[in-house]
């Protein structure tokens, strides 16, 4: 490890504590693509990562439901990561109590610390839904005298990831330093063969997300990083954390 990676970490490990992280993704593959990197390196750093996937993804062109449960197994061993998929529609994917009060259950069993979900900005309306969705369950998740399973708990920190359809470049609040996991989190997206190498209007895919994190790693000085975006304020307990 790199001594600017040993001082970006801090953000997330100086109190050297094992985090619950979830990342809510609205199809398999989505996670992956907006923080490969950063699921693999918070798992190396001892952290608990679950990717809960909304729906299934399908149908697409070359898809298949077996063949998505397939893939997204092969993209968890190249992360390490654990997956849990809620079986919501896709394409119809509807911000509801029901929907809401889901995920709730999985951050309270998962005693979940971050959150992390997609970017509201979107031209996706499945990505729209699963963010409010997600937003709204974390508050829900914090309810007593409710029916949601599970004993109530607040993730102290919502944080947004970049798996946006619009064509623009983000304005992140901080991005986090992927340089050692370039490879893997490409891995990871070439897992799901059937969405990035089988369809060829995706084939370019892969590359253009890595051009995307290689620019945001040349912006603080590193070979690649992934951004994010908070709404509420970010606290820096050490400035050495800052690269």
């Amino acid at each position: 490890m790199s001594a600017n990676d040993a001082h970006s970490s801090l953000s997330f490990s100086a109190a050297r504590v094992p985090l619950s992280i979830v990342v809510v993704a609205p199809h398999p593959d989505d996670a992956e693509l907006g923080m490969g990197g950063t699921i693999a390196r918070l798992i190396d750093e001892g952290h608990r990562v679950l990717v809960l996937d909304l729906t299934d993804g399908e149908p697409t062109p070359k898809g298949t439901p077996e063949r998505r449960r397939l893939e997204a197994a092969e993209a968890d061993r190249v992360l390490g990561c654990d997956r849990v998929n809620l079986g919501l529609r896709n394409r119809e994917l509807e911000h509801t109590v029901e929907a809401r009060h889901r995920v709730a259950a999985v951050l309270r069993e998962r005693r979940c610390d971050i959150l992390f979900v997609p970017h509201p900005d979107d031209v996706h309306p499945d990505h729209v839904a699963a963010t409010r969705i997600a937003s709204d369950a974390r508050f829900d998740a914090k309810l007593t005298k409710s029916a949601i399973p599970g004993e109530p708990i607040h993730p102290r920190r919502l944080i947004h990831y970049y798996c946006t359809h619009l064509k623009a470049i983000p304005a992140p609040t901080f991005v986090f330093d992927i340089s050692s996991y370039r490879e893997r989190k490409q891995a990871a997206i070439l897992a799901y063969r059937s969405q990035v190498i089988d369809h060829l209007p995706n084939q370019r895919l892969p590359e253009q997300v890595d051009v995307r994190d290689r620019f945001m790693g040349f912006q603080i000085g590193v070979e690649a990083a992934e951004p994010f975006w908070c709404r509420e304020s970010l606290g820096v307990r050490d400035l050495s954390a800052l690269i």
